[in-house]
C-alpha cells in the first residue's frame, strides 16, 4: 500500500499533511481512551509488539510493487483483534515511520499519504466491527464469515484510499486507471490469506482457555474479567 514516489507531488502533497494530522489526532484520542481503560503500561507494551509485527510485515515478508503501489500482507485485522484499535493504529503509524527512517527513506515524503491510508482504513475497520460482531461476543469466538467480512473491509478500505491518492495525483488517464486496477486486483487477493492467519491466531488464544485480563491483549479478545 506504499504509494510510489511521484504519484502525488507538488502542492497536492498539502492534502496528505491535513489528512495525516486528522487520523493521527483520532489515534491520539483512542490512545487516551485506552489508557483510561487499561493503563499506560499496557498500551505501551501492546503498541511496541504491534509495531514490531507491522515492521516485519513491511520489511521482512515478501512485498511486490504492482501498479501505483506495493502489495503487502499487513495483518491489520490480526493486530486489531489481538491488541485493540489504539495499539493497532499506533503500531501501523510507528512501524511505517521506522521503516521509512531506517530502511526506506525514499518513502518518507509519502508518509502522510501512507499513514492516512493505513489509519483511515483501521478506523473504518473499527466502525465496521461494531456492525459485524455482536457486542458481547469475544473476538476469539468469531466465525470465518465474520472474519472474512472484516478482511474485506480492511483490504477494501486500503485499496480505496490508494485509488483515491492515485487519481488525485495523476488523474483519470488510461494508464493510471490500468495501474490502479492492477494494484487493486492483486491486493484484494490478500483477502484469501489474511482470515486464515487470523483464525489460526484466535484458535491459539482459545486454546489458552483464559478469561482473565492480560496486559498484552485487548480485553475484548477473551471478554476477560479483571483479576482481583
Amino acid at each position: 500500500m506504499h504509494i510510489e514516489a511521484g504519484v502525488v507531488s507538488g502542492a497536492k502533497m498539502l492534502l496528505s499533511y491535513g489528512t495525516a494530522a486528522g487520523v493521527l489526532g483520532a489515534t491520539a484520542k483512542l490512545a487516551v481512551d485506552n489508557i483510561k481503560q487499561n493503563g499506560l503500561i499496557s498500551l505501551i507494551l501492546k503498541s511496541i509488539i504491534a509495531t514490531i509485527i507491522v515492521f516485519c510485515c513491511f520489511e521482512v515478508l515478501p512485498h511486490y510493487p504492482i501498479g501505483v503501489s506495493e502489495v503487502h500482507l499487513i495483518l491489520g485485522t490480526t493486530i486489531f483483534l489481538v491488541f485493540g484499535i489504539a495499539p493497532a493504529a499506533i503500531g501501523l503509524a510507528t512501524g511505517l515511520l521506522v521503516q521509512g527512517l531506517f530502511f526506506a527513506p525514499f518513502d518518507l515524503p509519502q508518509y502522510g499519504i501512507n499513514v492516512t491510508t493505513l489509519l483511515a482504513s483501521m478506523l473504518i475497520l473499527n466502525m465496521a466491527v461494531k456492525k459485524i460482531i455482536p457486542e458481547n461476543t469475544a473476538y476469539k469466538d468469531i466465525s470465518y464469515s465474520q472474519m472474512l467480512k472484516m478482511s474485506i473491509v480492511w483490504e477494501g478500505a486500503i485499496v480505496s484510499w490508494v485509488a483515491f491518492w492515485a487519481f488525485y495525483g495523476q488523474g483519470f488517464g488510461a494508464e493510471n486507471i490500468s495501474n490502479v486496477l492492477s494494484f487493486g486486483s492483486a491486493y484484494m487477493s490478500v483477502v484469501i490469506l489474511e482470515p486464515l492467519v487470523d483464525l489460526a491466531v484466535l484458535a491459539a488464544v482459545k486454546a489458552m482457555n483464559s478469561n482473565e485480563c492480560n496486559i498484552l491483549f485487548d480485553r475484548r479478545l477473551n471478554n476477560c474479567k479483571a483479576s482481583n
